[in-house]
């Protein structure tokens, strides 16, 4: 993928954050590298690793598009090309039906090239 010129991290997480709020995973598609690597929270207690464009883009869509979660992004605090960005995540009503958690997100030339989920438990 080429670089996208003038987009900033801000704006890179912002978009980010909406795909999930709003569960729009075309928000996603121009946001991630093609050398792309995750380290989902899940399955506890290592997670899952994801390699490539491809299949970061895969996962994090599966995530977006399900409509019963309910994801709310705190305020991230940007260092440098990292985001260390917290976040609550519900799949229910009640108390212990949610998770805290936070991602560190590295952005360079526009596009997420690495996401780390870490949960509270």
């Amino acid at each position: 993928m080429t670089e996208v010129p003038g987009r900033t991290i801000v704006e890179v997480l912002s978009r980010y954050n909406e795909a999930f709020r709003t569960h729009d995973p075309t928000l996603l598609e121009d946001l991630i590298s093609d050398d792309c690597v995750i380290e989902d929270t899940s399955p506890a207690p290592g997670g899952a690793r994801h390699e490539g464009g491809r299949a970061c883009l895969a996962r994090w869509s599966e995530l977006a598009r399900d409509s019963n979660l309910t994801f709310s992004p705190e305020p991230a605090e940007i260092l440098g090309d990292l985001a260390v960005a917290p976040w609550v995540l519900r799949w229910g009503p009640g108390e212990g039906e949610r998770v805290r958690g936070v991602n560190l997100i590295r952005i360079r030339e526009g596009r997420i090239t690495e996401a780390r989920g870490y949960v509270k438990a």
